[in-house]
């Protein structure tokens, strides 16, 4: 068996394609575009880079974009101004703050002073609370993507076992809750979990989520299972996945690449929340 890949950048480039349409017909009404504004902190190459790909994208789809890039050393006070002052920004409809903060800086009322309609991010703890009991709110962005991945494939979750290795606040729950919406049968498994082989070979669906290369090995997988690699790990100077791709795409049906796997789609959902937030203000919802 040899499974199929699932694209990132064609299913991103789908949904890309989709949002300048609607955008024709929204600026012609409104006379506005909808607004990114990027916050990052210091010099980390991985957040300079992720930072780049956003601010080019937004414009790539005629979006307002900005990017404000503050020193190492700003005071926690001097980093909420900011946020405080694009609050309150009538062209900014979504606000990002790039992780990792430096650590003088706590990230926690970072992301509670952003204001929940502009936290396009999804991890203001109201649209976190929204997300859990089913109302709307703005799903975090990477797992908002797997999901768009798998609805690519036209994969019905009802009644599947799935497997979510990893359990963070950014993709591992969030991601877990957004199946059971689904009605796939859901388990979590983390570092305290054991028997982690036999837990994935019961997986129709597993999405690994741990930041560990190469971790999930082939025969950890269902022969035909559904796997979404959600890791990016350099290593020996290339990207790779959380799972042993090599092995697994010879047991798997279909299966996300690393690189060109998951990694477009968090943008693209970026993308998509800043939308429905700048249609959420101009009341075109």
């Amino acid at each position: 068996m040899s499974a199929r890949l699932i694209k990132g950048p064609e299913v991103a480039a789908k949904i890309r394609q989709g949002i300048v349409d609607e955008l024709k017909g929204l600026t012609a009404k409104t006379g506005k575009v909808p607004g990114l504004a990027v916050i990052i902190v210091g010099e980390n190459p991985a957040s300079q880079t992720y930072v780049r790909n956003k601010e080019r994208t937004s414009k790539k789809l005629g979006f307002h974009s900005e990017v404000h890039r503050l020193p190492e050393n700003v005071t926690q006070e001097e980093l909420l101004e900011m946020v405080n002052r694009l609050n309150m920004d009538d062209d900014i409809h979504g606000i990002l703050v790039q992780l990792p903060l430096p650590k003088h800086i706590e990230e926690e009322p970072v992301i509670h002073a952003i204001l929940p309609e502009k936290d396009v991010d999804g991890f203001h703890p109201v649209n976190v609370g929204n997300l859990l009991i089913g109302a709307e709110s703005y799903i975090p962005c990477t797992p908002h993507g797997v999901i768009k991945m798998l609805e690519h494939i036209d994969y019905d979750l009802k009644g599947k076992n799935a497997t979510v290795v990893g359990r963070s606040n950014i993709v591992g729950k969030p991601v877990a809750i957004l199946l059971l919406e689904r009605h796939a049968t859901v388990t979590v498994c983390h570092s305290r979990t054991q028997n982690l082989a036999e837990v994935c070979r019961r997986a129709d669906l597993l999405v690994v989520a741990v930041g560990r290369p190469e971790m999930i090995k082939g025969d950890w997988i269902k022969p035909g299972a559904v796997v979404i690699d959600v890791g990016i790990n350099p290593v020996d100077g290339k990207l790779v996945g959380d799972v042993e791709f090599e092995t697994a795409s010879k047991v798997a049906g279909y299966i996300s690449p690393v690189p060109g796997g998951v990694g477009p789609m968090t943008i693209t959902m970026l993308m998509v929340n800043t939308l429905q937030s700048f249609k959420k203000k101009y009341k075109l919802v």
